[in-house]
């Protein structure tokens, strides 16, 4: 299997997974008493093990242990199901990725399951229909996943990097997730979702890129930009993609990670950011250890877009449309060429009804 890239938004699953067994008095199919009490042994929950050599380091291995635990009509929801769909970029960590998240298990409001370390449980309804396997461990479906997700999330901005770090890995749209949203009216959190689903964007890579543009919007206040989009210049050449681009003031915001310090990444981003300001727009960085100082980031913005130029479309040497490529129509255009076409047949043919 190829290597991926650690901002790859699609994960692949890993191979390895061990399953927790209960103590065997025989020792062929777990450990005996006296082993699970030993060092060679890890306890993942009550009465379940695994060999203490078993990374739970691996998200995948941590919702495998827990989901052990899962009553029948049970199932792995929120960030830990948006996983094993594929959302790797959800990997139950918090924003100072190193803190875990517990593993949310959707377990029904009759099921007999005791709160435990490392697991928290949900007993809102869950419908047979929302109920799925993904790498032999039962789930539910992506939108209810990403609906839990987005509703247990610490905050709106969180809620967001759940709905855009679904969307990454193509699980599911926007649109469907409000589809989703309006059948579930009066469930708790279901009011931060729908806020959540007003701030998302279907084209962040990142959970850093979507925190970025969320301060962008909601602290610094400036217009909605746009996100992670090719800027040409006028004769086709791509200049670079902006992560988040102010089109009307010509501002480019880029947020760097850690990947971005190595050489031949950094080579890049300085040829990037000198071709974009040679044709005239302005452009801000910001860092992993700048972005929990939202003053400081805030006041980058607005420096930026204070010195912008905000020339009009015909002025600007840079543009979004390859000049090389056929434009698409609009919806209206190609009404309106219907409609021609519709009436020209009809002066030809009376008789022709479109």
């Amino acid at each position: 299997m190829p290597e991926t890239h650690r901002w790859d938004p699609v994960r692949r699953p890993p191979a390895g997974l061990v399953r927790p067994v209960p103590v065997d008095p025989s020792g062929r199919r777990g450990p005996t008493r006296g082993q699970a009490a030993g060092p060679r042994w890890r306890r993942t929950s009550h009465g379940l093990y695994v060999p203490a050599s078993v990374d739970d380091g691996v998200p995948e291995q941590r919702i495998l242990e827990q989901a052990a635990r899962l009553p029948p009509e049970g199932a792995v929801t929120g960030w830990a199901a948006c996983l094993l769909h594929g959302a790797a970029l959800l990997d139950g960590r918090l924003p100072d990725g190193a803190t875990r998240q517990p593993v949310p298990l959707a377990v029904g409001p009759r099921a007999r399951i005791a709160p435990g370390p490392g697991a928290r449980l949900s007993r809102d309804r869950l419908d047979d229909g929302e109920r799925t396997v993904r790498r032999g461990i039962p789930c539910v479906t992506v939108e209810r996943a990403a609906f839990d997700a987005m509703r247990t999330a610490l905050d709106l901005r969180e809620a967001v990097v759940a709905m855009d770090m679904v969307a990454a890995a193509e699980l599911t749209s926007v649109l469907r997730m409000r589809h989703y949203v309006q059948g579930r009216s009066g469930w708790a959190g279901v009011g931060q979702v729908r806020a959540a689903l007003d701030l998302a964007s279907e084209h962040s890579r990142s959970p850093n890129e979507t925190r970025l543009r969320l301060v962008w919007v909601l602290d610094a206040g400036l217009p909605t930009p746009e996100v992670n989009r090719p800027v040409l210049d006028r004769g086709g050449r791509l200049l670079g993609v902006a992560d988040l681009l102010d089109v009307a003031a010509g501002v480019v915001g880029e947020y760097d990670g850690a990947d971005h310090r190595a050489a031949r990444r950094h080579t890049r981003d300085v040829a990037k950011e000198d071709a974009l300001r040679e044709h005239g727009l302005e452009v801000f960085r910001v860092t992993a250890l700048d972005l929990p100082r939202t003053d400081l980031v805030v006041s980058r913005m607005r420096r930026s877009r204070s010195r912008a130029r905000f020339l009009p479309e015909d002025a600007r040497s840079w543009t979004l449309v390859d000049p090389s490529e056929e434009p698409v129509p609009t919806l209206d255009e190609v009404l309106e060429l219907r409609e021609w076409r519709r009436s020209v047949a009809i002066r030809s043919d009376p008789q022709v009804l479109g």
